[in-house]
């Protein structure tokens, strides 16, 4: 898997050229000076004024980094409450998603039968009657 923020970061600082000055100072200078440190120099990237900035192709984690500098540093009271609600939102969708995928008690719901609903089902296995004969036999001379 590769590591494509340091190719981000630099899509970071080329943008950043194009941001109000006013609007840059509002993000802390730690934050600016680590772009700066860890961007990949030499990964070619540029700005094409010719398009907008939504034709404009980014990586998916200069956007993540982008939503994250607006909802931190540019965003009204309002928007930013309302960013929050979104994200809020979508983690429980997602919460949800995987609460039903691996819903324990469906899955141990019937332990006598053996179901195979997907790859990620849990078998059950019936215990045969010699082992329960054995168990019962093991417990009846140890007492």
């Amino acid at each position: 898997m590769e590591d494509n923020y340091p190719k981000a970061y630099k899509e970071i600082v080329e943008i950043l050229k194009y941001v109000p000055n006013e609007s840059i100072n509002k993000i802390p200078k730690e934050l600016r000076d680590m772009f700066e440190k860890e961007q990949l120099k030499t990964y070619n990237f540029q700005i094409d004024t010719n398009k907008t900035f939504e034709e404009q192709v980014l990586l998916e984690e200069t956007k993540a980094i982008l939503a994250n500098i607006f909802r931190d540093y540019w965003a009204t009271d309002y928007q930013k409450e309302r960013i929050i609600a979104k994200e809020k939102y979508d983690r429980d969708k997602i919460e949800e998603v995987k609460r039903k995928k691996y819903d324990l008690d469906k899955k141990f719901k019937n332990k006598d039968t053996l179901e195979e609903t997907d790859e990620n089902s849990i078998v059950m296995y019936k215990e045969s009657i010699f082992v329960k004969i054995k168990k019962w036999f093991k417990r009846f001379f140890e007492t």
